[in-house]
């Protein structure tokens, strides 16, 4: 059986986990948690630039290292010798795969602590010194990471993200959203897997229930790849929608997240920062599992989409997306319902993002 790490006194950690931006969300609480029990400790975090923005102003962090996977030739060396010149005493490995174990054991700390060698991949634990226990898939990835806090004798706090835009993000916000202050849902126009994605007749649809039923506006987030998506959901719907896809920043769509009455879409980094500022988010799943890659605090917000092969954690489907394509216009409305009469039961407040 694994032996739980020693009490000492870190002086320098590192955080190994450079994506994806759902991952890196669902692990931000650990930063948290390890300032309040090493208080003095210096705190780094390994990262790839997609994922940078995430821990931007987070007090729990002292330094954010950057890898630029895009250009890895150029700045492998740099990024190699800074993490060797971190001396750092302590490495919490989050990332599972070859790339993050080669990180840790170049680092050169004494503790490297990592996923069992039964829950990594690509040889990952043999770069790593101790490992946490085996839980295997069957376990929400977030509590997966908080398993770590466990493993180093940590207390489980409240769960914190401390995303702390800045006033000019906040204004930035403002002026994008221009919405003369009537409430709204934000729609999750795509997501990074093809076998993901909703589509636009569905998006269009919802931002009709919610302007009918509700009378929420809508407007639509994602990335630069998902605008096809998005102006296809525009021409199908009978009302109009707040088409930000492709024109926030990643700070800025967490503000525009924060101030949402709820949100709605699939499996994707978004949904999972909007159960981070808790903003109640319906969640649609079919080729993937919300029992493992769930939003946190909102799993009675998912509706799981049917087909024969669901889930099958492809990243390409063959068959049209008919688990996606299964899921109803009247189904994503009671959860809509479910979700605006939890808000009213349930007054959250969203400032600071945690």
């Amino acid at each position: 059986m694994t032996q739980p790490a020693p009490e000492f006194d870190a002086k320098r950690i590192l955080i190994v986990l450079h994506g994806s931006i759902g991952d890196v969300t669902r692990a931000l609480p650990l930063a948290a948690m390890l300032r309040k029990k090493f208080s003095q400790t210096f705190l780094a975090w390994s990262i790839e630039p997609a994922c940078f923005p995430l821990l931007q102003r987070n007090r729990a962090i002292d330094e954010i290292i950057l890898f630029d996977r895009a250009h890895w030739w150029k700045g492998a060396g740099k990024f190699l010798a800074r993490v060797r010149a971190g001396n750092f005493d302590l490495v919490l490995d989050l990332q599972r795969h070859f790339k993050s174990g080669f990180i840790s054991w170049w680092s050169g700390a004494r503790q490297r602590i990592g996923f069992n060698r039964r829950d990594s991949k690509e040889l990952n634990w043999l770069f790593n010194n101790r490992h946490i226990p085996a839980y295997g898939d069957e376990i929400a990835k977030i509590e997966h990471y908080l398993k770590f806090a466990d493993y180093l004798g940590m207390e489980r706090s409240p769960l914190e993200w401390n995303f702390n835009l800045t006033a000019e993000e906040e204004i930035s916000v403002e002026r994008q959203l221009g919405r003369n202050g009537r409430a709204f849902a934000v729609l999750i126009a795509g997501a990074r897997w093809e076998s993901k994605r909703w589509f636009p007749a569905q998006i269009a649809q919802c931002a009709e229930y919610l302007r009918r039923a509700h009378d929420l506006d809508a407007v639509l987030l994602g990335g630069a790849n998902d605008q096809d998506v998005a102006n296809e959901a525009c021409a199908l719907a009978g009302v109009s929608l707040i088409n930000l896809v492709g024109r926030t920043s990643l700070r800025e769509a967490i503000g525009v997240i924060q101030r949402a009455r709820l949100a709605v879409g699939p499996d994707t980094g978004l949904m999972h920062i909007a159960a981070a500022v808790r903003t109640p988010v319906v969640s649609l799943w079919g080729a993937t599992r919300p029992q493992r890659t769930g939003p946190y605090g909102f799993g009675d917000l998912v509706i799981q989409g049917t087909a024969p092969c669901v889930p099958c954690e492809r990243r390409k489907c063959s068959i049209g997306r008919v688990c996606m394509r299964s899921i109803t216009a009247e189904e994503i409305g009671g959860k809509i319902r479910n979700a605006l009469d939890r808000n009213a039961r349930e007054p959250i407040s969203h400032a600071g993002g945690g």
